[in-house]
């Protein structure tokens, strides 16, 4: 593909050369091939400078794709999710918070109850914080007994927990520093399900649970920090309180800060970027976006770690539409993989993934990792209600830029729960909501998606995304191309 050139002239436009293509105006060319299994195949890639992930797939910052559910569900499997920052910076953290606890070697913070608490207390904490079981303590944190939801099914509320709970003389315990294996030792010989971390005044430092070494053994691949916990980012914008809220999100252990904005080549983004990294330090990794030419790429990435590209390519942006801007998805990310690679900081293709085909050639041009919506909205972790239409399944996807979304988040910054004439919004919407089918299960959706780029890799004879890279050649195709490449001239079965 010819580069993209820019003439200036003497007018006011300036044109582009090149003609801006997407993914399904090209083909990849098969290559020799010494794959015999698709196992074979690596697609493990950078999320940023210095975080690594087991496959390039990034769930979207949107409310209807990304909280703590898909964050867990995207880890698991090897890839990150991006909790939206469509909310107060309490309820972003408590959501990073369900992820960082969901499994771990040591959950370092454990919940924990007083002594001489009520049962009644006891049961709407455990509702509360979405536990089955919680540690009693004395005022000192010291380690008084465990209490469990099994423990108060039949108690009445002004019961004690010190009358219900499995004793401290009866708890197996562990100190700190104590290994996986030592644990399992631990779990199988006296048959518990959590063993508490305590130090020598017998103060509680830590729980250790059998469900989430058991998670461990379920899913080898998955991101995880330092601590053995699950990884997780989260958005902020450049405008309002994203210092408060990185410095919030900083504090929670977020492992990628991603500030997300429509348009990230801006005097306010780079202005964001450089407060970030004086008030945050280079502790933290930071992806932002999003950007659709090189030098947009090359100015994000003197302060970010990771620079999102894609204008407009979304399932529900309407930017192009309205705005008449963007750059075609294929030609946006080519254009910017040289600078990338040049200054080695990871390209993220935001927008325009419909199957894994596309995945296999957002890769192929350059993409170290790419961010999914649409593919995602649709599936049991993501936000929001299932809704029957027609004897059908759906859940609903929106971009936020929509209407509604940006109506929906200036009524939670003023504190309000619903409206009563929205003509008083003067929002110009660049994007839409619609229905998308529902799909059941996300981890089933990211495996046909790693499938495909595992298929297509073994096509290029590629057994990692380094070599895809160097492999690909793209072939430009017409619309009877794009025709031919579907089931034609038969009835379908199935």
């Amino acid at each position: 593909m010819e580069k993209i050139l820019i003439y200036k002239g003497n007018g006011v436009a300036r044109f582009l050369e090149s003609l801006g293509i997407t993914f399904d105006d090209v083909l990849l060319i098969p290559r020799y091939s010494e794959i015999v299994s698709r196992r074979e195949t690596s697609v493990e890639t950078m999320l940023t400078r210095k975080i690594k992930l087991n496959i390039p797939l990034v769930s979207a910052a949107m409310d209807t794709v990304t909280e703590s559910n898909m964050a867990i569900a995207m880890a698991r499997e090897g890839g990150i999710g991006v909790i939206h920052r469509f909310m107060s910076i309490e309820q972003q953290v408590a959501e990073v918070q369900r992820v960082k606890r969901a499994e771990s070697i040591m959950i370092e913070d454990p919940y924990t109850i007083l002594q001489g608490t009520k049962v009644g207390l006891a049961r709407i904490e455990m509702k509360r914080l979405g536990v089955s079981g919680l540690l009693v303590v004395d005022k000192d944190r010291r380690l008084k007994g465990i209490v469990t939801s099994r423990d108060i099914a039949f108690e009445p509320d002004d019961v004690l927990v010190d009358e219900v709970m499995t004793p401290r003389t009866r708890l197996v315990t562990a100190r700190p520093g104590v290994t996986i294996d030592e644990a399992v030792n631990l779990i199988r010989s006296y048959k518990v399900e959590k063993i508490p971390v305590v130090d020598k005044d017998d103060k509680v430092v830590g729980l250790i649970t059998a469900k989430d070494i058991k998670s461990r053994g379920l899913y080898p691949y998955s991101s995880r920090d330092s601590k053995g916990r699950m990884m997780v980012a989260a958005a902020i914008g450049v405008r309002g309180d994203y210092i408060e809220r990185a410095k919030a999100l900083q504090e929670a252990e977020t492992d990628v800060i991603v500030v997300d904005v429509a348009h990230g080549h801006t005097r306010s983004m780079i202005k964001c970027l450089k407060e970030l990294r004086r008030e945050l330090g280079d502790g933290i990794q930071i992806i932002a976006g999003n950007v659709a030419t090189p030098e947009g790429f090359q100015d994000l990435a003197s302060e970010a770690d990771c620079v999102k590209v894609g204008i407009g390519p979304g399932a529900v942006c309407t930017t192009r539409i309205v705005a008449g801007v963007g750059v075609p998805q294929l030609s946006a990310i080519m254009s910017c993989s040289e600078v990338s690679e040049t200054l080695g900081v990871p390209l993220m293709a935001d927008g325009g993934i419909r199957s894994s085909a596309d995945l296999v050639k957002a890769l192929a041009a350059g993409a170290s990792t790419t961010m999914i919506g649409m593919l995602f909205a649709g599936t049991d972790e993501s936000p929001g209600a299932i809704v029957t239409r027609n004897g059908r399944k759906y859940k609903i996807y929106r971009g936020m830029a929509s209407f509604y979304a940006m109506l929906s988040r200036e009524l939670k910054e003023k504190g309000e729960v619903q409206f009563d004439d929205a003509s008083e919004f003067s929002y110009i919407a660049e994007g839409i909501e619609a229905y998308v089918d529902y799909k059941g299960s996300v981890y089933d959706v990211i495996k046909q998606l790693i499938s495909g780029l595992r298929s297509g890799m073994s096509y290029l004879g590629a057994r990692n995304l380094e070599e895809l890279r160097k492999n690909a050649i793209f072939i430009r195709i017409t619309e009877a191309g794009v025709r031919e490449g579907y089931p034609h001239d038969v009835d379908r079965v199935a």
